[in-house]
């Protein structure tokens, strides 16, 4: 492990320079061969392979997100994020499933790591659940990978597949009510599992609401559960 990390630093720095890198370090079995000839290795080359080392992830791009976010916690923070993701909650859900075809489950609008992307949950057609990140500038899949930890949650697989209603249309319903930053299913409101959807409006006020899976009716969360109380007209 120390030793892709070694090669995964020396690759950042030759990115950085725009010329070669020397492999201080190689992997048990590639890496000796290349110390022999002088271990000259493309900068484009070892980046390649250091990312594919340094990540647990099927990582599919680069893993750096189009749109830096400052880490702060300043008022207006989430209004700054939503006002910045050039990719829309619904647009996040097709980008999700054009990488894993399925149902997408969860959506959230990330800004703890650098830059702002969308976190989405996806339970594929292949019965696995996957977590993709997706960069909320254009969309592009930084990376991906299966989640083990869900594989018995049957309740959520359920609901996931005979909702009439997806996450998509779920954010486009709530969508009058601001922008859509988090989607997902949830079966804390009652007896059965609906959407909630939570949006910002421009003058950065957040709400919380239900969109309903099967008929796609959109109500108000109990005031208890609701981050801002939404009394702006939404439909009981």
């Amino acid at each position: 492990m120390k030793r892709h990390l070694v090669i995964a630093t020396a690759a950042a720095a030759a990115l950085i320079a725009g010329g070669t890198v020397t492999a201080a370090a190689v992997s048990s079995d590639a890496g000796s061969a290349n110390a022999a000839s002088g271990g000259q290795l493309p900068a484009q080359t070892a980046a390649h392979d250091a990312g594919s080392q340094a990540s647990g992830t099927a990582q599919v791009q680069d893993g750096r997100s189009s749109i830096r976010m400052q880490d702060d916690d300043a008022n207006g923070q989430d209004l700054r994020e939503a006002n910045a993701a050039e990719v829309t909650a619904p647009d996040a859900a097709a980008a999700a499933l054009k990488a894993v075809p399925g149902t997408v489950t969860a959506l959230d609008l990330d800004a703890d790591r650098p830059g702002l992307v969308w976190d989405a949950d996806v339970l594929g057609k292949d019965g696995k659940w996957h977590e993709i990140t997706l960069d909320a500038g254009n969309g592009r899949v930084l990376n991906q990978h299966v989640d083990h930890e869900d594989d018995d949650d049957a309740q959520e697989r359920a609901a996931a597949r005979n909702a009439r209603t997806d996450a998509a249309a779920a954010a486009r319903t709530a969508a009058p009510h601001g922008k859509a930053t988090s989607v997902e299913l949830d079966d804390e409101h009652g007896t059965k599992t609906v959407w909630e959807v939570e949006t910002i409006t421009k003058d950065g006020k957040e709400h919380k609401l239900l969109v309903d899976p099967q008929s796609g009716k959109l109500s108000t969360a109990p005031a208890h559960d609701a981050d801002d109380d939404d009394n702006d007209g939404a439909d009981d």
